[in-house]
């Protein structure tokens, strides 16, 4: 690689290796991203490989190993360029087909074409498939184009073309106040205006500053900055070395959670490489300007996405937070002003500038501008990552894209913002999704967690789910966090096993007052979302498990109880030999069986594999 010297020695790079590609060669895109190896993607290519060279067709055909292209419900994904011919759930054994009938001779496969379960129809292009439809990715749309351990495929799409203007074009106020007129707000969670954070960290006392990348991303469910860092580092780079030189910062960091190996494995790839061309560095693009970057991995405490926590980690410290009248801006990472973004946001800053501020504002709300990426996972069809713009309601996001609840079940609640976020009801499903909306009815935006739960859910368990885990996850620091949450858990651990009884209702959301309003950081004050939200909308849950002893979605085993329906049930004692503890005697055939209430753990095998509906639960 050469180093370059200057933006216009970066533009005749790009216009070289562009002219270099044929755009009508084909190319097999196959998704590399996490979900898709978890299918086994990995055989998938070797498949590709072998066949490639067994044809002897290397001179003929491409093939691209991509990051995540969302639709991780039908993994392995492979995507055929130029045409975009859609293949999904590909096997090593349809390979040969592939290459033989899609490749040599043109065909299309029906067989591993989607089918819209709402048409019935095979859809052949990827553009075509109802999952993308609805969506406008705009940062998460080059995961599909570009291999991510490759910095030339990152030019071809226009990388670095951004920072070459920055640096050629804007003075650090220039460049702060496009940031500010494009309304980009944190996609971390808190919503923060991006361009004020980095003003005031410029406006900040000190001459050496810290820009950092939040990639710990510790929600459950929730992988889109894994996603993006997986399939596109570089876009996190760029916007990186953008927002450092508007702060006038000359090291920065990428914290990213050690579970994300793959994540690891691309980000440090992707800084070598990016050195080696002079995109970071020394004297970067001949411009004078020094911006180096780390890696450095997290220790998985979920505390650690919180800002302070994770600059303590940072510095060799305990992930504990400290006291928001500090503020990081002015005194963060070693006590110096520190700027911290997430991943997304950094994604979205070198689009602003090169697509321009007019562009960007004309996507979303007044006050939410630009797309999001969201986790859509738990009961619907099409789990994966989706891209939207702001103001889209929950009912396109979870009927129009995620294709609606599996099995006919009835839509429930859908959570928001992770395990501290809200749970919206059924009658709330046209409600658009931003910052401020989702705000009003207690949940929030979040990193972008959209848990979507059908009528068999317990909201009371749920919301003990939640909270469980934010209890494990508390640094422990502060007491209203550190036993707020414990005695709330506690609670909803009574209720859920039958001991729940008058007035739990009323402690619960006294206690959530007080988390809200004493404990130290935002997983604290953030903690009761999900208790909150249950009871507000779900209060007729908490009173039937509290005064009927019941749980009407038959999720809590205590307050469950099992019988056999005498005229239904006709001995074939299936529910017989999955029972754990022998609790069902035979007694003959066409008889029904005898289910001893003693015996019985309330497991529920027995009710999942009856085919007559012969046991009862209650």
């Amino acid at each position: 690689m050469k180093r370059l010297s200057s933006p216009d020695e970066l533009e005749t790079l790009r216009e070289t290796i562009t002219k270099g590609r044929d755009p009508n060669k084909p190319c097999i895109t196959i998704c590399g991203g996490t979900g898709c190896h978890a299918y086994g993607c990995d055989r998938v290519i070797d498949a590709f490989r072998q066949e490639i060279k067994q044809q002897k067709l290397e001179a003929k055909v491409d093939i691209k190993i991509t990051g995540c292209h969302g639709f991780c419900e039908r993994g392995p994904l492979v995507v055929i360029k130029p045409d975009n011919i859609f293949y999904q759930r590909i096997g090593e054994k349809d390979v040969p087909e592939i290459i033989s009938e899609t490749i040599i001779k043109g065909n299309i496969i029906d067989r591993l074409l989607y089918v819209d379960p709402n048409t019935g129809k095979k859809v052949t292009y990827e553009h075509e498939v109802p999952f993308y439809k609805k969506q406008e990715r705009v940062v998460f749309g080059n995961n599909g184009y570009i291999d991510p351990t490759v910095i030339d495929d990152y030019l071809v799409v226009g990388g670095y073309s951004a920072l070459g203007k920055v640096l050629l074009k804007l003075s650090p106020e220039q460049l702060i106040d496009e940031i500010k007129k494009s309304g980009l707000r944190g996609r971390g969670g808190g919503g923060f205006p991006t361009g004020v954070k980095w003003e005031t960290c410029r406006q900040a006392h000190g001459d050496i500053k810290y820009v950092i990348c939040n990639a710990d991303e510790g929600d459950p469910g929730a992988y889109m900055d894994r996603s993006l860092i997986e399939g596109n580092p570089h876009s996190i780079l760029e916007g990186m070395v953008i927002g450092a030189y508007a702060i006038g910062a000359h090291e920065g960091y990428i914290y990213v959670r050690n579970e994300y190996p793959l994540a690891v494995k691309n980000a440090g790839i992707a800084i070598k490489q990016a050195e080696e061309y002079g995109l970071l560095g020394k004297n970067i693009l001949g411009s004078g300007f020094d911006f180096s970057i780390k890696i450095s991995r997290g220790g998985g405490a979920f505390v650690c996405g919180e800002s302070t926590a994770l600059m303590a980690s940072l510095e060799g410290k305990v992930g504990e937070p400290r006291a928001k009248y500090v503020h990081t801006v002015e005194k963060g990472l070693w006590d110096r002003p520190t700027d911290l973004n997430n991943v997304e946001t950094w994604a979205n800053v070198p689009l602003i500038i090169n697509r321009g501020v007019d562009w960007y504002t004309k996507i979303g709300t007044s006050n939410s501008k630009g797309t999001k990426i969201f986790s859509l996972v738990g009961k619907i069809n099409n789990t994966g990552l989706v891209e939207v713009p702001m103001g889209i309601t929950l009912r396109d996001i979870i009927y129009g894209i995620g294709d609606g609840i599996p099995d006919g079940k009835k839509f429930k609640a859908v959570q928001t913002g992770g395990p501290s976020g809200g749970c919206i009801p059924e009658s709330m499903l046209d409600l658009p999704v931003d910052f401020d909306e989702l705000s009003k009815v207690g949940s929030m935006m979040g990193s972008g967690g959209m848990i979507v739960m059908d009528e068999s859910t317990c909201m009371v368990d749920i919301a003990k789910y939640f909270l469980t885990f934010l209890e494990g996850e508390s640094c422990g620091k502060c007491v209203p966090c550190r036993e707020g949450l414990k005695r709330m858990r506690e609670i909803l651990t009574d209720i859920t096993e039958g001991r729940g009884k008058e007035g739990d209702i009323e402690l619960l959301e006294n206690l959530s007052a007080t988390l809200t309003d004493s404990s130290l950081c935002a997983l604290g004050k953030t903690a009761p979302s999900p208790v909150l939200t249950t009871i507000r909308y779900f209060k007729d849950e908490y009173e039937a498990h509290i005064k009927d002893k019941r749980c009407p979605a038959g999720v809590c085993k205590e307050l469950l109880t099992y019988r056999i329906d005498d005229d239904k049930c006709i001995g074939c004692r299936l529910c017989e030999k999955v029972c754990p503890t022998e609790a069902i005697t035979f007694v003959e055939k066409k008889k029904p069986v005898l289910l001893d209430q003693e015996k019985c753990i309330k497991c529920g095998s027995c009710y999942d594999v009856c085919k007559l509906d012969a046991v009862i639960r209650k």
